[in-house]
């Protein structure tokens, strides 16, 4: 009997779960794209790098080394948007003189959705050599179509960090980066610390996620329908 509710009561909350969704999927249809999404500028070189990508005849190794290209753009971008600076003044090794620069007044982390957040993880390497990162695996059920959050590894003192990078290389109808904000929520994040990262997402799926959580920020380089298959851990992993 104890098992039959607990079984009835999880149906119930999947109904009302994905009754949500489509609410917000319709609410998110039309409307236009916040201003806490950052989309990454198409410059001629971008535009290059694109059009190697997205060539179905390239090789696995040059898809990898120009998709991590892309990624260090990324993230370098992420933190610009995540991170505060602060005056810093250091002698240079010339006669003493002193350059008057900047350096990031907190940490920032990052949180890999597996396992296409895992295709970020090289560029962001380059950008923060010593970046302490978590991880997540959020899948869906394909009987219910709703998120579910199967593991989950992050720093303890993960609330203090200044800012919060969440990396997944696609994102469709936004039903893992939902989950995923949701459980840094829950650990202590603040929200407008949270920086999500990922190299394409359509404009619904975008929406969706910012009506729920309007004060964090989204980096993203390419934004494509929102039916789009996740192709890209396949061509960057190899399988």
């Amino acid at each position: 009997m104890v098992s039959d509710r607990i079984h009835k009561i999880l149906d119930q909350k999947s109904k009302l779960h994905q009754l949500e969704l489509r609410r917000l999927g319709k609410v998110a249809e039309d409307a236009p794209l916040s201003k806490n999404v950052k989309i990454l500028q198409h410059t001629n070189q971008v535009r290059g790098i694109n059009s190697f990508i997205m060539n179905p005849e390239l090789e696995r190794e040059d898809f990898i080394f120009y998709f991590d290209r892309l990624t260090v753009m990324l993230v370098e971008k992420a933190t610009e948007a995540g991170l505060h600076f602060e005056p810093r003044t250091v002698k240079t090794p010339v006669c003493g003189q002193m350059y008057h620069g900047l350096h990031p007044d907190g940490e920032a982390s990052a949180v890999v959705i597996l396992r296409g957040g895992s295709c970020l993880e090289t560029g962001l390497k380059r950008v923060i050599p010593d970046c302490r990162t978590g991880r997540m695996l959020i899948q869906t059920n394909f009987r219910t179509g709703e998120p579910e959050l199967h593991f989950y590894k992050l720093s303890p003192d993960i609330a203090k960090h200044h800012c919060v990078l969440l990396l997944d290389s696609q994102m469709s109808g936004g039903g893992a980066a939902l989950m995923a904000v949701r459980v840094l929520l829950d650990h202590g994040v603040q929200e407008d610390r949270i920086v999500f990262v990922t190299y394409m997402a359509g404009k619904m799926g975008l929406n969706r996620l910012m009506s729920v959580f309007p004060d964090i920020k989204v980096v993203v380089c390419r934004l494509v329908g929102d039916t789009e298959l996740r192709w890209v851990e396949k061509r960057y992993l190899g399988c």
